[in-house]
C-alpha cells in the first residue's frame, strides 16, 4: 500500500512527475518511484514538494482514519478548488 497521494495531487494539480522533478530538483525518475511506492522521500523533498504542490506536507499522506466525506472539486482556472463534501453511503 502506497502511504503517499502524490499520483492524485499531480492529477488534482494538473502537474506532471517530469515537471514536479524539475521543480523540486530530482530526476524524474525519482518522482515515478514515489509515486509508484518503490521509495519513500526524505522529509526535506517531502517539504519540497508539498511547496511546489501549494499544499500543506500532511495532505501528502493517506488518512490513516475511516473517511465517512468525500471533497467535491470544481476545476477553475488551471486548479481544483474544494466546493464542499458529500457523505459516503
Amino acid at each position: 500500500m502506497n502511504i503517499l497521494r502524490l499520483k492524485e495531487l499531480l492529477n488534482e494539480k494538473g502537474i506532471t512527475g517530469k515537471e514536479l522533478a524539475e521543480k523540486v530538483e530530482v530526476t524524474p525518475a525519482s518522482i515515478s518511484n514515489i509515486v509508484q511506492g518503490n521509495s519513500f522521500p526524505k522529509p526535506d523533498l517531502l517539504i519540497k514538494i508539498a511547496a511546489v504542490l501549494n499544499i500543506d506536507v500532511r495532505d501528502l499522506f493517506q488518512s490513516t482514519k475511516p473517511n465517512e466525506t468525500e471533497t467535491i472539486f470544481v476545476f477553475r482556472e488551471g486548479s481544483y478548488i474544494p466546493i464542499g463534501e458529500l457523505k459516503k453511503q
